[in-house]
């Protein structure tokens, strides 16, 4: 009961610090001041195919089923322009994010509880966004739906989206977040065996990984950069510059923030816009405030080789390997924060460390990796020693849910960005060299991917295996509905059971089902079996134990 209530209140503490612009909030942080006659001027066209401009800003759907999208100028433009072109898609995210949140609300008692903590918590928010980012958040904004003014002004919402990461990050039971990258290359030469490739794993529902934008960014101060992103997002979570840097963040484990400070995001766009090299990544990491512990694996081809900058909200830290080959899942390696308490702690008792070995071995079996084994690698849904663990355990490196996976080659200034479903899809090829090119002219039906090396999609999904995973997802919520009510299904449940029979959850699910209709033989024989099976959180298994110890026969 205690569990469950402090559950409930972690639930409630993240709708409230993500979605919440309070009233007493916008009386104390000011709009930015700019020139809001930009926002009059931009006018789209829509020439047809799908595909929007304004001047030489432009976005359309690739035949991939990603979006696409340039935008140029001064902050405020940028923004405006963002917004304008990408309108439907920043009001579809805002829906979904806020529709799978408002799942997370158990009562609007809490709501009213909090508010008052979350107005003081958010207060200095824009007081750690530079003022350029605030005023690209703030053209953003005015593409915002009305829909959502309940929560607060759009301005408001719009930073405090930026922020939704790095509160996944401490509220561990929540497990929306649990990244893995890795860089390679060779310490002869700066060629083009230099290779990064990541998975990003923030979940949020499906739906907010639905309408993926593939953003090239031409801002009027600093460096070229492309980032995989979403409708109204700005900040940065994958990326690389046309200096051949690239930036990607995984959540680690630091203190537990008792104010705001720079999302990381943010942090990882500056570093996209005004990096060339790791040292200069460097400092801008360590100069930023940031309110949770983060990796940055920064790999650099002016400097031909990858390390990984290690934050937490005192300390920065810089780990480099002594070999050839670096890897990053979601714990500190750092000489500085490696002995940490709450790191160790994460390492025992979280599915990182599970996830950083199985990454190590792929990578040290794969010899010389290229662009296609790097994607096979990001698309492994196995255990230690390659073992069966079930389908969306997050002991494995693709979890089967992850917003998307990406591959760089920081020499040649290619990319290749995941499709749907998950890092099952075709990875699909961008130059920058050419999109970034003075020659570059974009047409509405110009597919811009480099066609030649797409990679194929993960035969994976043609498999029985995987109809039985899309059938777990399916059948998990009406599952969880049936536990909830107490109806009898025994039916329903031995065939949900099927759809996954590796995966503990399944069984633990079982196990509540049978402990709800007072079968307690069974419930007993689904908790033990789901104490047989890999399980990827410490805390999982003591509830499953804890559950057996008080099943009622």
């Amino acid at each position: 009961m205690k569990k469950r209530f402090y559950k409930v209140l972690g639930y409630t503490f993240l709708i409230l610090l993500v979605l919440t612009a309070l009233f007493f909030y916008s009386i104390y942080v000011p709009s930015p001041d700019v020139d809001k006659s930009v926002n009059e001027s931009v006018v789209i066209e829509n020439p047809g195919n799908g595909f929007y401009k304004y001047k030489n800003n432009w976005l359309r759907k690739s035949q991939s089923g990603l979006y696409e999208m340039y935008v140029e100028g001064s902050p405020y433009e940028m923004g405006v322009i963002n917004g304008k072109l990408s309108r439907q898609l920043v009001i579809n995210q805002e829906m979904h994010f806020v529709e799978k949140l408002n799942e997370m609300i158990p009562s609007k008692v809490y709501i009213n509880f909090l508010k008052y903590f979350v107005a003081w918590f958010n207060k200095d928010l824009d007081e750690n966004i530079s003022e350029e980012y605030k005023e690209e958040i703030y053209g953003v904004s005015q593409a915002a739906s009305d829909k959502f003014s309940y929560i607060g002004p759009a301005y408001y919402r719009m930073l405090n989206y930026h922020a939704a990461h790095d509160i996944g990050h401490f509220l561990q039971e929540l497990h929306m977040v649990g990244c893995t990258s890795f860089a390679s290359w060779d310490k002869e030469q700066t060629d083009s065996s230099f290779i990064v490739g990541r998975n990003f794993d923030f979940y949020v529902g499906d739906n907010f990984a639905k309408e993926k934008i593939v953003a090239f960014m031409n801002p009027d101060s600093g460096y070229k950069f492309m980032m995989v992103t979403w409708g109204g997002m700005i900040g940065s979570v994958s990326g690389m510059n046309e200096s051949g840097l690239t930036v990607t963040i995984n959540a680690a484990q630091g203190s537990i923030p008792f104010k705001t400070a720079t999302p990381i995001s943010i942090v990882a766009r500056e570093v996209l816009q005004y990096a060339s090299t790791i040292e200069e990544a460097y400092q801008i990491i360590s100069f930023r405030k940031t309110f949770v512990g983060q990796s940055f694996l920064v790999a650099s081809a002016k400097d031909g080789k990858a390390v990984i900058i290690e934050k937490t909200p005192n300390e920065t830290a810089l780990f480099e390997s002594d070999t050839n080959r670096i890897f990053c899942s979601n714990h500190f390696q750092s000489n500085t924060l490696k002995d940490q308490e709450n790191n160790i702690k994460h390492q025992e008792e979280s599915s990182t460390a599970f996830r950083y070995a199985r990454m190590k071995y792929l990578v040290d079996s794969s010899g010389k990796l290229d662009p296609k084994q790097t994607a096979a690698i990001l698309r492994d849904t196995k255990g230690p020693n390659g073992t069966s663990i079930g389908y969306g355990n997050e002991r494995s490196l693709n979890q089967l849910q992850g917003h998307h996976s990406i591959i760089f080659k920081p020499v040649e200034k290619l990319v290749w960005v995941s499709t749907s479903p998950w890092q099952e899809g075709a990875f699909v090829c961008y130059d920058l060299n050419k999109i970034f090119g003075d020659n570059f002219d974009m047409k509405s039906d110009h597919e811009i991917i480099v066609d030649s090396l797409t990679i194929a999609a993960d035969p994976f999904v043609h498999s029985n295996d995987f109809e039985g995973y899309v059938k777990f997802r399916e059948a998990r919520p009406v599952i969880e509905k049936l536990i909830k009510s107490g109806q009898n299904d025994d039916n329903q449940v031995e065939k949900f059971i099927q759809t996954n029979p590796e995966y503990y959850l399944v069984y633990q699910l079982a196990g509540d089902y049978y402990s709800g209709v007072k079968n307690g033989v069974k419930a007993k024989l689904n908790y033990e079996m789901a104490l047989s099976k890999s399980i990827p959180w410490k805390s999982d298994s003591l509830s499953i134990h804890k559950k057996l110890k008080n099943l009622e026969y």
